[in-house]
């Protein structure tokens, strides 16, 4: 009777990590299938647009409710491990989980990973040019500098949103507005933007924000320095519209914001981009670098100042840690990591014509 239930209980085991292995499998095949690909983009049309409507009511997110449950859950049968009469039904249970979570992980946004690249769809193709990224980053230095006049601050003479909500809605407006060469996605016009539950953990780890696949709600950090959360919105509001790669987020973003007539908007698109620019000429030219950050206007310095600040004061291992991650969960999808970031600058200096 013991040999019976034991071998029941292997066979469960073996059937859930078999399925598991089958669905990796599986997934990887549907990768190499533009046929696969594509029906998946058109699945996440539809999908998107259902959970929007869906979730986008609550003025929490749900997502990160889901995640806060599921924590739980995975916690509770992690202990359960250690407990001999329990251990079997414990791992059985974890494997369901990650078979469940997996699959629809994959089917709501997995797949999009493995769409035609941003790059692919401009005219131009060229490897990045140090000379017109500084010749760029002079422009936006000057874009800066003429908007940074039209935004608000606060008694520090820090920048500050006086409005997130006009913010949100302009980007859902200009989404409608990308070129169609660069985006054939539909733009559903659904508010589903919200602070994520986790700022306070967020705050160490370097996460700006991030996009829930579940629920298709995006989060941001509303701890942030009010610099970065325009930008990090729209940034997230792209990869609503079904831009899943990091880079080509940044790249929608930034085609969201630079268009923008919103000034916050636009200041904290244009101060992206500039310091972007400015990361990837460092490699090269660091005096130019120290001489663009030298003529950036006192109110520039002064939000720069207190970005660095936020930063120093929130830097430890869990954003080593985190980054680490992101940086193998980048990989892992075909992406660079953390540490380089140069795709957007492949498709900023392709896209712009100086």
């Amino acid at each position: 009777m013991v040999i019976n239930i034991t071998t029941k209980i292997y066979k469960k085991k073996r059937f859930w990590a078999g399925i598991l292995l089958a669905q990796f499998l599986l997934f990887y095949g549907f990768s190499k299938s533009k046929v696969m690909i594509s029906f998946f983009e058109n699945f996440f049309e539809f999908q998107k647009r259902a959970h929007q409507l869906l979730f986008s009511w609550a003025p929490f997110s749900v997502g990160d409710l889901i995640y806060i449950i599921l924590a739980a859950f995975l916690l509770y049968y992690l202990i359960t491990l250690f407990k001999k009469q329990r251990r079997n039904n414990s791992m059985i249970k974890i494997l369901i989980i990650m078979n469940v979570f997996y699959f629809i992980y994959q089917v709501f946004w997995g797949m999009l990973y493995f769409q035609t690249p941003i790059i692919q769809k401009l005219s131009s193709q060229e490897e990045p040019n140090v000379n017109k990224a500084k010749k760029l980053a002079l422009i936006y230095l000057e874009k800066c500098r003429q908007t940074r006049q039209s935004v608000h601050e606060d008694n520090k003479g820090i920048f500050i949103i006086t409005d997130l909500t006009s913010i949100q809605k302009e980007i859902l407006n200009q989404q409608t507005k990308l070129p169609s060469y660069i985006s054939d996605k539909r733009a559903p016009q659904i508010l589903d933007i919200k602070p994520s539950l986790f700022k306070n953990v967020m705050n160490f780890t370097g996460i700006l924000g991030y996009y829930n696949p579940f629920t298709a709600e995006a989060q941001y950090n509303s701890e942030l320095p009010h610099t970065f959360i325009p930008f990090t919105t729209a940034h997230e509001s792209s990869h609503q519209l079904g831009f899943a790669r990091e880079q080509e987020a940044n790249f929608v973003g930034y085609l969201i914001g630079i268009h923008s007539g919103n000034p916050e908007l636009k200041y904290s698109t244009e101060l992206f981009t500039l310091k972007s620019l400015l990361r990837f000429i460092a490699e090269e030219d660091p005096e130019f670098v120290k001489n663009v950050l030298h003529h950036y206007s006192p109110a520039m310095k002064r939000d720069r100042a207190y970005e660095k600040s936020f930063i120093f004061r929130h830097q430890g291992w869990l954003d080593d840690f985190f980054g680490f991650t992101n940086n193998l969960f980048l990989k892992s999808n075909q992406q660079e990591g953390s540490v380089t970031y140069s795709y957007f600058i492949d498709l900023l200096l392709n896209y712009e014509k100086i």
